[in-house]
């Protein structure tokens, strides 16, 4: 029986019919001071996240100083893209190169141009496939995505961690221990990466612009000089040329060697996907519209372009000089030039100290390239997995995210004993199925808006994408191993905690209009709400006359007691996190509160919770039992928003109210 506003609640606020309410959470026990240091910046539970790139930046800057936050990504590649392009094409590397920057200005840039266009916020490509594949497949389509991206940002980390110990090591200053201890001091490295973001890291964009400027000038320096040497001892193209002649003696094998091999250059494709993640730290026109900000979409279409212009010519002359002036054998595994190509050309020509300053600053560059992947990572998890309902409530919060990434990247290391070379593949693969999702999206884009001739246009660099990816997996399928292990981890925690997290409120706000305030208010003054729970299947005055007439009798309602009908129309019931917003209207006489949500039961009971909220009285709801068995129910439940509607009901109210004087009475006939 309920109780009068006297006994059960304390006064409320005058209601304002329209507002939105957000959920009361059950007051919780006093944390310890270490699970409140852990769970810092667990605060909003709702459908937005509290990662790096998740909050909207305090300050906004130019588009080029954002570039050097993406080009300590981008542009660290260079630390060894150049090696790696030596070791795997040999002297066609140059070609395969020209391949790889055409791929880059007519296929990544275009595709990623349009995803700026298209998804303004930062959230990217994967945000433009989840909107266009609606309901479990696109979440499923979704966590696979997010499986090759985790591989793209952790083998970076790990990476980007290994490259920088093999430039520490082969420095000439650097004690003599350091050689034959790779893993121990990229583990160092990686803990220190950690400890960082632990401590609490805000991404500085003063500091990115200047590690990219400082890099960025003295690899001008290196192959400008380099170029000046090769021109200087023409010996050395005519012996590039020579073996090129012997080695593949065809102009057209040459072309097709290339062609064969650019795949294995791929890591020179990598961030684009981060250049639109930090979309929303550029800053637009004062007149930008917030539902399409051309300043800023604009700004991030300079930031792609330039910086794709930038780093395709420095890989077109990086590759050249390095192919010409290293002896292959030292590009092996072993070699003085293995993952470090161009600061043995630093060494070599402009020497030691010179070359020491270029290896501090390429450590610095590839360690905070380490950052701007963990930032991402610490980005992209929590904008998808908990609002899907996937993850665990701390997956919201920085630091246990934190913990996990830095053991996964202890792991890595370990298992590819910190060797660059090894981990090229897989990450290799993370960036080309990236792109290659990026590819299909504005395809896919193009193609609903009927735009004929970018369809075609997108549709052949999505080809040319798919091919390179299957391409680079058949070559090296490590990346392919690790993604399917992230994939089957993702899939499996997001199985075990939707499952888990089945009980919880599950609606972000709840807005009453203001007929349904009415209603409510109306019952109120009474000191009873009585709520019928009703399928919305068959509309007719002789439903509603019959389900009120059995209600009354079978649950002993009162003749002369009021009523009100709920009834929740269903949307897409992959949806964890929903703003409900709940219509008042009169059908056959009878007054009926209408919600659409994907899930039925935890649904009634956020608007349960909201009546007593903003009337002081604690409604009761009538349900029938359901026909069926109770374990198939269960999995009706799970999959599609129904099932056992009234004891799921009641135990999510018990979940979210634990005084029993204020919980909305179930009763079940």
């Amino acid at each position: 029986m309920s109780s009068t506003p006297a006994e059960t609640a304390p006064t409320s606020p005058t209601p304002v019919p329209g507002q939105a309410h957000e959920p009361q959470k059950p007051a919780r026990p006093g944390k310890s001071t270490f699970r409140h240091w852990l769970l810092s910046g667990l605060i909003d539970e709702r459908g937005t996240h509290q990662g790096p790139h998740g909050r909207k930046p305090e300050r906004q800057h130019t588009w080029w100083q954002v570039m050097c936050l993406t080009g300590v990504d981008y542009f660290s590649t260079l630390g060894y893209q150049p090696a790696i392009a030596a070791l795997a094409a040999g002297v066609v590397s140059p070609f395969a190169t020209l391949v790889l920057v055409a791929l880059t200005l007519l296929g990544a840039l275009p595709v990623y141009r349009r995803v700026a266009r298209e998804s303004f916020k930062g959230s990217g490509s994967i945000a433009m496939l989840e909107r266009l594949l609606p309901w479990w497949a696109g979440k499923l389509f979704v966590l696979v995505l997010l499986g090759f991206a985790a591989t793209d940002f952790m083998i970076t980390i790990t990476l980007s961690a290994a490259d920088a110990t093999a430039h520490a090591i082969e420095n000439p200053y650097t004690p003599e221990w350091f050689h034959g201890n790779q893993v121990g001091i990229t583990l160092f490295l990686l803990a220190l990466l950690g400890a960082v973001f632990l401590k609490g890291f805000r991404e500085a964009i003063g500091i990115a612009v200047v590690l990219v400027a400082v890099y960025l000038a003295l690899n001008v320096i290196v192959v400008a000089t380099s170029i000046v040497e090769v021109f200087q001892h023409t010996t050395a193209i005519d012996d590039w040329w020579a073996a090129l002649n012997t080695q593949h003696g065809n102009p057209l094998m040459v072309v097709g060697i290339a062609l064969l091999v650019f795949p294995r250059l791929a890591l020179g494709l990598s961030g684009f996907e981060t250049g639109v993640a930090v979309m929303p730290q550029i800053k637009g026109r004062p007149d930008d519209d917030p539902e399409y900000p051309r300043g800023r979409i604009r700004g991030a279409g300079r930031l792609l372009t330039t910086a794709a212009i930038i780093m395709s010519c420095f890989l077109i002359t990086s590759s050249f000089t390095t192919t010409l002036l290293i002896p292959q054998k030292e590009f092996q595994s072993g070699g003085s030039a293995n993952g470090r190509a161009l600061a043995y050309l630093a060494h070599e020509y402009l020497g030691n100290v010179f070359g020491s300053v270029y290896d501090l600053s390429t450590i610095l560059i590839l360690w905070f390239a380490g950052a701007s992947a963990m930032a991402g990572l610490l980005n992209l998890v929590p904008r998808y997995l908990p609002r899907y309902g996937m993850a665990p409530q701390w997956a919201r919060a920085v630091r246990p995210l934190v913990l996990v990434f830095t053991l996964i990247a202890f792991v890595i290391t370990l298992v590819f004993q910190a060797d660059v070379d090894a981990q090229g593949g897989a990450y290799a693969t993370g960036v080309l199925v990236l792109i290659t999702s990026a590819s299909l999206a504005v395809t896919l884009s193009a193609w609903r808006k009927r735009q004929r001739k970018r369809t075609i246009a997108f549709a052949i660099v999505t080809t040319i994408f798919v091919y390179t990816t299957i391409a680079n997996i058949f070559e090296r399928p490590d990346g392919l191993r690790i993604a399917s292990l992230f994939i089957i981890g993702i899939i499996t925690i997001s199985i075990v905690s939707r499952i888990g997290r089945s009980f919880q409120l599950r609606a972000t706000s709840v807005t009453l209009d203001v007929t349904a305030l009415d209603f409510v208010l109306e019952d109120a003054e009474e000191g009873e709400i009585r709520i019928i729970s009703h399928e919305p299947d068959v509309d007719t005055t002789k439903e509603y006359e019959q389900k009120n007439k059995d209600e009354r009798k079978f649950s002993h309602i009162p003749q002369r007691s009021r009523t009100i009908f709920i009834e929740v129309y269903r949307s897409d019931s992959s949806d964890f996190e929903e703003d409900l917003i709940v219509h008042g209207v009169v059908k056959h006489g009878y007054r009926v509160l209408q919600v659409k949500a994907g899930n039925v039961p935890n649904t009634i009971a956020a608007v349960l919770l909201e009546i007593r909220d903003v009337t002081g009285v604690v409604p009761t709801i009538y349900f029938e039992w359901t026909e069926g068995n109770p374990i198939s129910n269960m999995f009706r439940f799970l999959i599609t928003g129904v099932g056992e509607v009234a004891p799921v009901t009641r135990e999510v109210l018990r979940e979210a109210e634990r005084d029993v004087k204020r919980r909305p009475a179930v009763h079940v006939s």
